[in-house]
C-alpha cells in the first residue's frame, strides 16, 4: 500500500476573532463540533501503518506538505530485492484541488476525487493520457511594491483566457532563478483557478535552499541534488529549453499591483481601478430584496454601512500564508499604520489564519505580531477558515444592516477563490488580494476607494495617510526575512503527529478494527458491509 498522509484542516471556523483568546476558543468549538469524527481519525492514526495523521490546530495540508511532508526525491525499499533501496521523483495526489501547490517545489501533484485517492492508496495505478504541456517563459523581475500575489493573479487571468483545462503548465525561462521558492508555490497553488492540471517548476538551487531553510536534513538535501543531477532533471542557467505544445511569454517587470473580483479569480483589476470596477459591477451584484419579514434579532442595524463597505478582511489560505515575504510585508504595513495612529474600521471582521505555526514564530521573531493584533489580525486558527467559507458569523449589527438595506458589502481575503456565496452568504462582492492589501483595505473599511489617489484614513493629527506612505520597501521586507529560521520549522514539526492535549486525550478505539457505536448519528458502520461474505 502507498503511504498516505491526512492533514485535518477543513473544519475549524472563525467564530471568535480580534482578541487574544480567539485561537483557543475556535479550537475548543471545533473539537466540540467534531468530537466523533476526530475520535475516528485518532483510531486510524494508531491502527494503520501507512497512514500518518496531522491533527487539527497544526496547519493547512498544502503548506504542511510543502514545509515538512514532501520528499522531492522519494526513497523506498525495493519490494523484490531486500538489500536495494529505490530513489525516484516524489509525486502526490490529494483530495483537494490545491494539491498543485507542491509543484512549486518540483513535486508533480494534483487534486483528485475521493474514489481515485482511495484506489491510489490501495496501490492501483492512476490512468492518465499523455497531456499537452503549455510552457510559460518568465523573464524580468517584479518591480518594487509588486508581490507574488499580483503575479499569480496575472498568470491566472492570462491562462484562463488562453485555455489550459486538462493541460500541464510548466514555468521556465530566465526569470525563474530570481523567483523565491515561496513565490513559486504561490503560482503553483492557483493552477485550478487558471484551469490547468498542474503548474510545475523545476528543481534547482532555489529548491535546495528552501529544503535547508525548512529544516530538512542535510542527507535528504544532498540526495535530492545528487538524484536530480544524475537524471538530468536539475535546472541550471544555460540549459536547452524543452519543447512545449505552446509557449506563453510573460515579462514580470510588467506586473502591476492588483486584486481579483468581485466574483472570480480571473477577474483581475488594477489596484487603481478597483473603485470604478466595483461601481460598474454594482448593478449586477444588487439583488431584489427578499419578500417577507425576517425574524428580529433585537440588534440595531449598523448605521454607517453602505454599498461597497468592507465587512470582512482575512489573511488566510495556503496560497499566501506559505509566503513569508507577503506576510512580513503585511506585518510591516501594520506597524507603520499603528505608528501613524490608524486602526481597522470597527465594522470589519479581521482574522489571521496561518497555514502553519511557523508563520506565527517568524512574525513574533520579527516583532510584527503586536502590530497585526493591534489592528485586529489575531491568529484565529491554523486551518483553511475563510478561504473555504468557514468565515463564521458577521457581527449582528452588520448582518442586520445588510438585511434591512439590501446592501452589497465586500470581503477582501488572501485566498484563491472568491465565488459569490463561497466566502460568506451575506457578502456578494469578494476580492482576492495580497496580505498587505488585506490590511490596507481593513484600514480603509471599503472597496470603493482609489488606493493610489485617495487616503486610507487620517492620522491622529487629521493628516491624510496614503497607502504609498506606509507600504514597506523591498529592502525592509528583505531585512525582515532574516526572522525566518530553520529552527522554527524543526520546532514546529518535531511533534507534528502528536497534536495538542485535546487530540491526545480523545477516547478512540484502541482495537485493530474500529468499534462502531450504534448510538452515533455521524460515524456509522456502513450497512452494505454488514454480513458481507468473505
Amino acid at each position: 500500500l502507498l503511504p498516505a498522509e491526512l492533514v485535518i484542516d477543513h473544519s475549524v471556523q472563525v467564530d471568535e476573532h480580534a482578541h487574544s483568546q480567539a485561537l483557543a476558543r475556535n479550537n475548543e468549538i471545533d473539537f466540540s463540533r467534531n468530537q466523533e469524527r476526530y475520535a475516528f481519525l485518532r483510531w486510524g492514526q494508531a491502527a494503520f501503518r501507512n497512514l500518518a495523521v496531522v491533527p487539527p490546530n497544526t496547519g493547512i495540508c498544502h503548506q504542511v506538505n510543502l514545509e515538512h511532508l514532501a520528499r522531492v526525491a522519494f526513497v523506498a525499499p525495493d519490494p523484490h530485492r531486500p538489500d536495494v533501496v529505490q530513489v525516484y521523483p516524489d509525486t502526490v495526489v490529494g483530495t483537494d484541488s490545491h494539491t498543485t501547490m507542491i509543484n512549486g517545489l518540483g513535486v508533480l501533484g494534483w487534486g483528485v476525487g475521493g474514489i481515485e485517492a482511495e484506489a491510489a492508496m490501495l496501490g492501483q495505478p492512476l490512468p492518465l493520457l499523455v497531456p499537452q504541456v503549455v510552457g510559460v517563459r518568465l523573464s524580468g523581475e517584479l518591480r518594487e511594491s509588486v508581490t507574488a500575489t499580483d503575479l499569480v493573479l496575472t498568470v491566472t487571468e492570462i491562462l484562463r483566457k488562453l485555455g489550459v483545462v486538462g493541460k500541464f503548465v510548466e514555468f521556465f525561462g530566465p526569470g525563474i532563478p530570481g523567483l523565491s521558492l515561496a513565490d513559486r508555490v504561490t503560482i503553483a497553488n492557483m493552477a485550478p483557478e487558471y484551469g490547468a492540471t498542474c503548474g510545475l517548476f523545476p528543481v534547482d538551487a532555489e529548491t535546495l535552499a528552501y529544503l535547508r531553510l525548512s529544516g530538512r536534513s542535510e542527507e535528504s538535501d544532498a540526495l535530492v541534488e545528487a538524484y536530480f543531477r544524475e537524471q538530468g532533471m536539475f535546472a541550471e542557467p544555460g540549459m536547452p529549453e524543452a519543447r512545449y505544445t505552446r509557449v506563453v511569454e510573460l515579462d514580470m517587470s510588467t506586473i502591476e499591483p492588483s486584486v481579483a473580483g468581485p466574483r472570480k479569480p480571473q477577474e483581475r483589476v488594477r489596484l487603481s481601478e478597483i473603485k470604478s470596477s466595483f461601481v460598474a459591477a454594482l448593478p449586477t451584484l444588487t439583488k431584489a430584496k427578499k419578500q417577507g419579514t425576517k425574524a428580529s434579532t433585537g440588534v440595531a442595524a449598523h448605521p454607517t454601512l453602505k454599498d461597497g463597505s468592507l465587512v470582512l478582511a482575512a489573511i488566510t489560505s495556503c496560497t499566501n500564508t506559505s509566503n513569508p515575504s507577503v506576510l512580513l510585508a503585511a506585518g510591516l504595513l501594520a506597524k507603520k499604520a499603528v505608528e501613524r495612529g490608524l486602526a481597522s474600521k470597527p465594522w470589519v471582521k479581521t482574522s489571521l489564519a496561518p497555514g502553519s505555526q511557523v508563520v506565527t514564530s517568524y512574525l513574533q521573531e520579527a516583532g510584527l505580531m503586536p502590530y497585526l493584533e493591534k489592528l485586529g489580525f489575531h491568529v484565529v486558527a491554523y486551518g483553511c477558515t475563510t478561504c473555504i467559507g468557514n468565515s463564521g458569523p458577521l457581527p449582528a449589527d452588520v448582518s442586520q444592516a445588510i438585511e434591512e438595506r439590501n446592501l452589497v458589502v465586500a470581503s477582501v481575503l488572501s485566498g484563491n477563490r472568491n465565488f459569490e456565496g463561497r466566502v460568506h452568504p451575506e457578502i456578494r462582492a469578494n476580492y482576492l488580494a495580497s496580505p498587505p492589501l488585506v490590511v490596507a483595505f481593513a484600514l480603509a473599511g471599503r472597496v470603493d476607494i482609489d488606493l493610489e489617489n485617495e487616503p486610507l484614513a487620517e492620522d491622529q493629527t487629521g493628516k491624510p495617510v496614503f497607502l504609498r506612505e506606509i507600504w514597506p520597501s523591498r529592502a525592509e521586507i528583505q531585512a525582515a526575512l532574516a526572522a525566518v529560521k530553520p529552527s522554527m520549522f524543526k520546532q514546529a514539526y518535531a511533534t507534528v503527529f502528536e497534536g495538542d492535549t485535546r487530540w491526545r486525550e480523545l477516547q478512540g478505539s484502541q482495537t485493530d478494527t474500529y468499534a462502531w457505536d450504534d448510538r452515533s448519528t455521524y460515524v456509522r458502520h456502513p450497512p452494505y458491509f454488514v454480513d458481507l461474505p468473505a
